[in-house]
Protein backbone atom coordinates (compact mmCIF):
# COMPACT_ATOMS: atom_id res chain seq x y z
CA UNK A 1 0.00 0.00 0.00
CA UNK A 2 1.59 3.52 -1.13
CA UNK A 3 -0.72 6.28 1.50
CA UNK A 4 -1.27 9.46 0.43
CA UNK A 5 -3.18 12.74 1.63
CA UNK A 6 -5.92 12.34 -0.81
CA UNK A 7 -6.20 8.50 -1.18
CA UNK A 8 -4.40 5.14 -0.68
CA UNK A 9 -3.18 3.12 -4.15
CA UNK A 10 -2.88 -1.16 -2.57
CA UNK A 11 -2.16 -3.99 -4.74
CA UNK A 12 -2.34 -3.11 -8.36
CA UNK A 13 -3.07 -0.38 -10.69
CA UNK A 14 -5.37 -0.26 -13.81
CA UNK A 15 -3.85 1.26 -16.98
CA UNK A 16 -5.00 1.69 -20.57
CA UNK A 17 -2.07 1.24 -23.09
CA UNK A 18 -2.12 2.59 -26.47
CA UNK A 19 -0.69 0.94 -29.56
CA UNK A 20 -0.82 2.96 -32.31
CA UNK A 21 0.22 1.60 -35.74
CA UNK A 22 1.42 3.28 -39.11
CA UNK A 23 0.53 1.99 -42.80
CA UNK A 24 4.60 2.13 -42.86
CA UNK A 25 4.68 -0.20 -40.30
CA UNK A 26 6.24 2.13 -37.02
CA UNK A 27 4.22 1.69 -34.03
CA UNK A 28 3.75 3.74 -30.98
CA UNK A 29 3.14 3.08 -27.59
CA UNK A 30 1.12 5.49 -25.07
CA UNK A 31 0.11 4.80 -21.21
CA UNK A 32 -2.70 6.80 -19.61
CA UNK A 33 -2.55 6.31 -15.87
CA UNK A 34 -5.77 7.79 -14.09
CA UNK A 35 -5.93 7.64 -10.23
CA UNK A 36 -9.89 8.50 -9.62
CA UNK A 37 -9.52 10.82 -6.44
CA UNK A 38 -6.89 12.51 -8.53
CA UNK A 39 -8.15 12.94 -12.19
CA UNK A 40 -10.37 10.48 -13.55
CA UNK A 41 -11.67 6.44 -13.76
CA UNK A 42 -9.47 3.82 -16.07
CA UNK A 43 -12.96 3.52 -17.25
CA UNK A 44 -13.52 6.55 -18.79
CA UNK A 45 -10.27 7.01 -20.12
CA UNK A 46 -10.59 3.95 -22.04
CA UNK A 47 -14.14 5.25 -23.37
CA UNK A 48 -12.49 8.28 -24.24
CA UNK A 49 -9.53 6.42 -26.01
CA UNK A 50 -11.80 4.35 -27.86
CA UNK A 51 -14.90 5.97 -28.69
CA UNK A 52 -13.74 10.20 -29.38
CA UNK A 53 -9.97 9.74 -29.93
CA UNK A 54 -9.29 6.80 -31.95
CA UNK A 55 -11.52 8.15 -34.61
CA UNK A 56 -9.20 11.76 -34.82
CA UNK A 57 -6.05 9.16 -35.52
CA UNK A 58 -7.14 6.68 -38.05
CA UNK A 59 -5.33 7.88 -41.23
CA UNK A 60 -4.23 10.64 -39.52
CA UNK A 61 -0.70 12.18 -39.95
CA UNK A 62 1.17 11.16 -36.94
CA UNK A 63 3.52 14.62 -37.69
CA UNK A 64 0.68 16.58 -37.29
CA UNK A 65 0.67 17.11 -33.34
CA UNK A 66 -0.28 20.04 -32.54
CA UNK A 67 -3.56 19.82 -34.50
CA UNK A 68 -4.45 16.57 -33.43
CA UNK A 69 -4.17 17.49 -29.52
CA UNK A 70 -5.88 20.12 -30.28
CA UNK A 71 -8.81 18.33 -31.83
CA UNK A 72 -8.64 15.79 -29.00
CA UNK A 73 -9.38 18.78 -26.59
CA UNK A 74 -12.43 19.57 -28.63
CA UNK A 75 -13.48 16.21 -29.61
CA UNK A 76 -13.88 15.21 -25.35
CA UNK A 77 -13.40 17.75 -22.08
CA UNK A 78 -11.59 16.36 -19.63
CA UNK A 79 -9.68 12.97 -19.67
CA UNK A 80 -6.03 14.14 -19.75
CA UNK A 81 -4.21 10.64 -19.32
CA UNK A 82 -6.18 9.51 -22.34
CA UNK A 83 -4.66 12.43 -24.37
CA UNK A 84 -1.09 12.18 -22.58
CA UNK A 85 -1.14 8.70 -24.12
CA UNK A 86 -2.40 9.29 -27.59
CA UNK A 87 0.50 12.19 -27.77
CA UNK A 88 2.93 9.88 -26.43
CA UNK A 89 2.27 7.89 -28.86
CA UNK A 90 2.48 10.08 -31.44
CA UNK A 91 5.52 11.27 -30.33
CA UNK A 92 7.41 7.63 -30.23
CA UNK A 93 6.32 7.29 -34.11
CA UNK A 94 7.52 10.76 -35.29
CA UNK A 95 10.42 10.58 -33.32
CA UNK A 96 11.26 6.62 -34.51
CA UNK A 97 10.40 7.75 -38.14
CA UNK A 98 12.79 10.75 -37.85
CA UNK A 99 15.16 9.13 -36.15
CA UNK A 100 15.16 11.38 -33.36
CA UNK A 101 14.75 11.05 -29.38
CA UNK A 102 11.52 12.44 -28.25
CA UNK A 103 13.51 15.04 -26.48
CA UNK A 104 15.46 16.53 -29.69
CA UNK A 105 11.77 16.76 -31.04
CA UNK A 106 11.33 19.17 -28.45
CA UNK A 107 13.88 21.38 -28.70
CA UNK A 108 16.85 19.37 -27.50
CA UNK A 109 17.92 18.16 -24.62
CA UNK A 110 19.20 20.44 -21.54
CA UNK A 111 20.39 17.50 -19.44
CA UNK A 112 21.31 14.39 -19.75
CA UNK A 113 19.75 12.74 -16.77
CA UNK A 114 17.59 14.11 -13.92
CA UNK A 115 18.06 13.80 -10.24
CA UNK A 116 15.60 10.71 -8.63
CA UNK A 117 13.35 11.15 -5.80
CA UNK A 118 11.54 8.69 -4.01
CA UNK A 119 8.38 8.97 -2.30
CA UNK A 120 8.15 7.66 1.52
CA UNK A 121 4.59 6.59 1.74
CA UNK A 122 4.34 2.89 3.45
CA UNK A 123 2.21 3.18 6.18
CA UNK A 124 4.80 0.49 7.57
CA UNK A 125 7.54 3.11 8.48
CA UNK A 126 9.91 0.96 9.73
CA UNK A 127 9.58 -0.55 6.10
CA UNK A 128 9.88 2.19 3.95
CA UNK A 129 13.17 3.78 6.21
CA UNK A 130 14.97 0.28 5.20
CA UNK A 131 14.17 1.03 1.52
CA UNK A 132 15.55 4.70 1.82
CA UNK A 133 18.19 3.90 3.61
CA UNK A 134 19.05 1.52 0.56
CA UNK A 135 18.52 3.79 -2.57
CA UNK A 136 20.47 6.21 -0.59
CA UNK A 137 23.13 3.39 -1.12
CA UNK A 138 22.66 3.68 -4.93
CA UNK A 139 22.76 7.25 -4.74
CA UNK A 140 19.37 8.88 -4.20
CA UNK A 141 19.47 12.09 -2.38
CA UNK A 142 16.09 13.09 -3.10
CA UNK A 143 12.62 11.52 -0.64
CA UNK A 144 9.39 13.29 -0.62
CA UNK A 145 7.62 12.00 2.44
CA UNK A 146 3.62 11.84 2.34
CA UNK A 147 2.11 13.27 5.03
CA UNK A 148 -1.31 14.15 6.02
CA UNK A 149 -2.69 10.63 6.58
CA UNK A 150 -1.44 9.94 9.99
CA UNK A 151 -2.09 12.62 12.43
CA UNK A 152 0.67 16.15 12.92
CA UNK A 153 2.46 14.34 15.84
CA UNK A 154 2.78 11.05 13.69
CA UNK A 155 4.21 12.92 10.72
CA UNK A 156 6.48 14.75 12.86
CA UNK A 157 7.95 11.66 14.45
CA UNK A 158 8.48 10.79 10.86
CA UNK A 159 10.65 13.56 10.09
CA UNK A 160 12.39 13.92 12.87
CA UNK A 161 13.84 10.11 12.54
CA UNK A 162 14.17 10.80 8.60
CA UNK A 163 16.44 13.25 9.39
CA UNK A 164 18.53 11.67 12.44
CA UNK A 165 18.85 8.74 10.45
CA UNK A 166 19.92 9.81 7.09
CA UNK A 167 23.18 11.89 6.36
CA UNK A 168 22.87 15.59 6.57
CA UNK A 169 22.72 15.58 2.54
CA UNK A 170 19.53 13.78 2.39
CA UNK A 171 16.72 15.96 0.05
CA UNK A 172 13.93 16.14 2.17
CA UNK A 173 10.87 17.20 0.83
CA UNK A 174 6.92 16.97 2.08
CA UNK A 175 3.65 16.66 0.56
CA UNK A 176 0.31 16.45 2.01
CA UNK A 177 -1.55 15.86 -1.34
CA UNK A 178 -4.13 18.30 0.19
CA UNK A 179 -4.62 16.58 3.17
CA UNK A 180 -4.25 19.58 5.83
CA UNK A 181 -7.27 20.95 7.20
CA UNK A 182 -6.88 24.44 6.08
CA UNK A 183 -7.07 26.28 9.94
CA UNK A 184 -4.61 24.57 11.09
CA UNK A 185 -2.15 24.39 8.18
CA UNK A 186 0.15 27.45 9.26
CA UNK A 187 0.35 26.58 12.29
CA UNK A 188 1.32 22.73 11.88
CA UNK A 189 3.62 23.79 8.79
CA UNK A 190 5.80 26.34 11.62
CA UNK A 191 6.54 22.93 13.20
CA UNK A 192 7.78 21.22 9.84
CA UNK A 193 9.96 23.94 8.53
CA UNK A 194 12.11 22.48 11.87
CA UNK A 195 12.89 19.87 9.96
CA UNK A 196 14.14 21.97 6.57
CA UNK A 197 12.10 20.86 4.13
CA UNK A 198 13.58 22.17 0.20
CA UNK A 199 9.56 22.62 -0.32
CA UNK A 200 6.28 21.35 1.26
CA UNK A 201 3.32 20.01 -1.37
CA UNK A 202 -0.15 20.94 -2.14
CA UNK A 203 -0.88 21.69 1.91
CA UNK A 204 -4.84 21.76 1.15
CA UNK A 205 -7.08 21.17 -1.32
CA UNK A 206 -6.45 22.30 -4.76
CA UNK A 207 -10.02 24.23 -5.04
CA UNK A 208 -8.93 26.42 -1.80
CA UNK A 209 -6.58 28.65 -3.82
CA UNK A 210 -6.67 31.94 -1.19
CA UNK A 211 -5.81 29.57 1.61
CA UNK A 212 -3.22 28.36 -0.90
CA UNK A 213 -1.45 31.79 -1.42
CA UNK A 214 -1.57 32.79 2.36
CA UNK A 215 0.30 29.75 3.48
CA UNK A 216 2.86 30.61 0.67
CA UNK A 217 2.84 34.38 2.40
CA UNK A 218 3.57 32.72 5.33
CA UNK A 219 6.08 30.36 5.39
CA UNK A 220 9.62 30.33 4.76
CA UNK A 221 9.59 27.38 3.02
CA UNK A 222 9.04 27.50 -0.75
CA UNK A 223 5.23 26.14 -1.28
CA UNK A 224 4.60 23.77 -4.53
CA UNK A 225 1.23 23.42 -5.89
CA UNK A 226 0.01 20.21 -7.70
CA UNK A 227 -3.46 19.62 -7.53
CA UNK A 228 -4.02 23.92 -7.91
CA UNK A 229 -2.39 23.31 -11.30
CA UNK A 230 -4.23 21.15 -14.29
CA UNK A 231 -3.87 23.52 -17.19
CA UNK A 232 -2.18 26.30 -18.25
CA UNK A 233 -4.77 28.98 -17.43
CA UNK A 234 -4.54 26.93 -13.81
CA UNK A 235 -0.68 28.26 -14.00
CA UNK A 236 -1.44 31.36 -15.20
CA UNK A 237 -3.65 32.00 -12.18
CA UNK A 238 -0.98 30.39 -9.81
CA UNK A 239 1.59 33.24 -11.09
CA UNK A 240 -0.72 36.49 -11.10
CA UNK A 241 -1.88 35.43 -7.30
CA UNK A 242 1.39 33.94 -6.35
CA UNK A 243 -0.12 30.88 -4.84
CA UNK A 244 2.53 29.40 -4.96
CA UNK A 245 6.62 29.49 -5.29
CA UNK A 246 6.91 26.21 -7.31
CA UNK A 247 4.74 23.81 -9.43
CA UNK A 248 4.41 20.12 -10.22
CA UNK A 249 4.35 18.99 -13.93
CA UNK A 250 2.91 16.05 -14.46
CA UNK A 251 1.63 14.90 -18.22
CA UNK A 252 -1.09 12.77 -16.90
CA UNK A 253 -2.69 15.61 -15.45
CA UNK A 254 -2.40 18.47 -18.05
CA UNK A 255 -3.14 16.02 -20.60
CA UNK A 256 0.33 15.76 -22.21
CA UNK A 257 4.18 16.48 -22.97
CA UNK A 258 2.99 19.80 -24.73
CA UNK A 259 0.39 20.88 -22.22
CA UNK A 260 2.73 20.86 -19.73
CA UNK A 261 5.63 22.45 -21.60
CA UNK A 262 3.01 25.20 -21.43
CA UNK A 263 2.25 25.22 -18.25
CA UNK A 264 6.03 25.17 -17.28
CA UNK A 265 6.89 28.14 -20.13
CA UNK A 266 4.30 30.37 -18.16
CA UNK A 267 5.85 29.63 -14.68
CA UNK A 268 9.17 30.22 -16.52
CA UNK A 269 7.80 33.46 -17.17
CA UNK A 270 6.70 34.39 -13.47
CA UNK A 271 10.08 32.97 -11.92
CA UNK A 272 8.05 30.00 -10.74
CA UNK A 273 10.67 26.44 -11.04
CA UNK A 274 9.13 23.24 -11.65
CA UNK A 275 9.01 19.68 -10.67
CA UNK A 276 8.51 16.49 -12.64
CA UNK A 277 5.50 14.83 -11.11
CA UNK A 278 3.95 11.65 -11.87
CA UNK A 279 0.83 8.89 -11.34
CA UNK A 280 1.15 5.36 -10.76
CA UNK A 281 2.47 4.87 -14.14
CA UNK A 282 4.61 2.15 -16.40
CA UNK A 283 7.88 2.62 -17.97
CA UNK A 284 6.13 4.06 -20.85
CA UNK A 285 5.22 7.30 -19.42
CA UNK A 286 8.04 7.63 -17.39
CA UNK A 287 9.86 7.75 -20.88
CA UNK A 288 7.54 10.05 -21.95
CA UNK A 289 8.54 12.76 -18.58
CA UNK A 290 11.58 12.17 -18.89
CA UNK A 291 12.03 13.68 -22.30
CA UNK A 292 10.05 16.95 -21.30
CA UNK A 293 11.93 17.34 -18.00
CA UNK A 294 15.23 16.65 -20.56
CA UNK A 295 14.02 19.73 -22.89
CA UNK A 296 12.23 21.85 -20.21
CA UNK A 297 15.06 23.52 -18.18
CA UNK A 298 13.20 25.21 -15.95
CA UNK A 299 11.56 21.63 -14.74
CA UNK A 300 14.50 21.76 -12.57
CA UNK A 301 14.02 20.20 -9.28
CA UNK A 302 14.17 16.45 -9.93
CA UNK A 303 12.02 13.92 -10.98
CA UNK A 304 9.99 11.09 -9.14
CA UNK A 305 9.85 8.40 -11.85
CA UNK A 306 10.40 5.69 -9.63
CA UNK A 307 7.37 3.15 -9.98
CA UNK A 308 8.67 1.21 -12.96
CA UNK A 309 12.04 -0.12 -11.36
CA UNK A 310 10.86 0.11 -7.46
CA UNK A 311 7.18 -1.10 -7.36
CA UNK A 312 5.86 -2.55 -10.65
CA UNK A 313 5.78 -6.63 -10.05
CA UNK A 314 7.03 -6.46 -14.06
CA UNK A 315 6.94 -3.14 -16.07
CA UNK A 316 5.78 -3.37 -19.59
CA UNK A 317 9.93 -2.09 -21.25
CA UNK A 318 11.73 -4.35 -22.72
CA UNK A 319 14.79 -3.12 -20.89
CA UNK A 320 14.66 -2.09 -17.31
CA UNK A 321 13.76 1.91 -16.44
CA UNK A 322 17.40 3.84 -17.05
CA UNK A 323 17.98 4.72 -13.80
CA UNK A 324 22.12 5.23 -12.57
CA UNK A 325 23.60 6.16 -9.54
CA UNK A 326 20.07 7.95 -8.40
CA UNK A 327 19.15 9.65 -11.67
CA UNK A 328 17.15 9.06 -14.34
CA UNK A 329 19.05 8.44 -17.73
CA UNK A 330 17.47 10.00 -20.97
CA UNK A 331 17.08 7.55 -23.57
CA UNK A 332 19.39 8.06 -26.84
CA UNK A 333 17.57 6.28 -29.12
CA UNK A 334 14.65 7.18 -31.59
CA UNK A 335 11.13 7.96 -30.11
CA UNK A 336 10.70 6.87 -26.92
CA UNK A 337 14.01 5.41 -26.43
CA UNK A 338 13.26 1.70 -25.10
CA UNK A 339 11.11 -0.70 -26.71
CA UNK A 340 8.13 -2.22 -25.02
CA UNK A 341 7.54 -5.87 -24.25
CA UNK A 342 3.91 -6.73 -26.31
CA UNK A 343 4.49 -10.47 -24.55
CA UNK A 344 4.02 -8.94 -21.18
CA UNK A 345 1.26 -6.02 -22.29
CA UNK A 346 -0.62 -9.51 -23.48
CA UNK A 347 0.29 -11.14 -20.13
CA UNK A 348 -0.90 -8.43 -18.08
CA UNK A 349 -4.07 -7.67 -20.49
CA UNK A 350 -7.31 -7.47 -18.88
CA UNK A 351 -9.45 -6.02 -21.88
CA UNK A 352 -8.09 -5.33 -25.10
CA UNK A 353 -10.09 -3.16 -28.00
CA UNK A 354 -9.52 -2.34 -31.30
Amino acid sequence: MRRHGSGDVAGSVKNAILKLETDSGITGWGDAAPWAVFTGTIEANVAALHVYLRPLLIGADPFRIEQLMFDADHAVVGHPEAKAAMEMALFDIVGQASGLPVAELLGGRCRDDIPLSFSVADPDFDRDMEMVKRLYGEGLRLFKMKTGFAGHAADLKRMERFRSELPADADLRIDYNQGMVTHDAIRQLRDVEAFKPTFIEQPVPGHHRAALAEITRALDTPVLADESVFSPTDALRVAAERMADLVSIKIMKHGGMLAGRKVSAICEAAGIACYGGDMFETGIAHLAGTHVIAATPNISLGCEFYQAKYFLERDLLAEPFPIVNGRVVVPRAPGLGVAVDEDRVKHYAVETLK
